[in-house]
This record gives C-alpha cells, structure tokens and sequence, in this order.
C-alpha cells in the first residue's frame, strides 16, 4: 500500500511541478527508465514466485540504473556512445520480456 501511495504521490508531484531534465543528462534518461523497468518487472516475477526480497530489490533497481547509465556514460567518452545505449537497450529489453512471459505463464497458468 506504501508503495501505491508513493507512485500516486510521485506522479502528480511530476504534474504539478512539471520537472525538466537537463540536457547533458537527457542520453541517459532512456537507458534509466529501461533499467528501472528491468528491476521492476524482476520484482514482480520475484514476488509472484514468492522470493522477492525488498533489499535485493533495491541493490536491483539502484545498481541497473547505475551501471547501465556508466556504460553509456563510458561509449560518450569513447565516442561510440550510441552504439552502447542501443546494446543496453537490447540486453534489458531481453530481461524485461523474460520476466513478462515468467509474469503472464505464472497468472494466466499458460
């Protein structure tokens, strides 16, 4: 229920206050979201097979933005940053549709 709350709280502070993000940090916004979603659809899965644990869940969400987000970071330096953020992409896109089919066979028992 927390949990809710905080979502709810967090989407309409975004409304109101109408944050912009700048622009030497609008590269890694995408690979962020996408590293947070892989944590998240982890999450679920863990919980639906009744292992999910809020500390690794954390350590998950933390260190998948992180790294993912150091990665990029890195191919800007190299100058190859595009090609990394599509990598990135591909790898945690991977996982995140892993972890739905793991959702939809353990709720719809298919």
């Amino acid at each position: 229920m927390i949990a809710v709350f905080g979502l709810v709280v967090g989407v309409v502070a975004g409304l109101v206050l109408q944050p912009t993000v700048p622009a030497e940090l609008q590269p890694y916004l995408p690979i962020a979201v996408v590293a947070a979603l892989d944590a998240i659809f982890g999450g679920v899965r863990a919980m639906l097979d009744g292992i999910f644990d809020d500390r690794v869940f954390l350590t998950s969400f933390l260190s998948n933005v992180i790294v993912a987000g150091l990665i990029v970071f890195l191919g800007d330096q190299l100058g190859v940053g595009s090609q990394l953020s599509t990598a990135v992409v591909v790898v945690l896109g991977i996982r995140i549709f892993s972890n739905a089919a793991a959702i939809r066979r353990h709720l719809f028992k298919a």
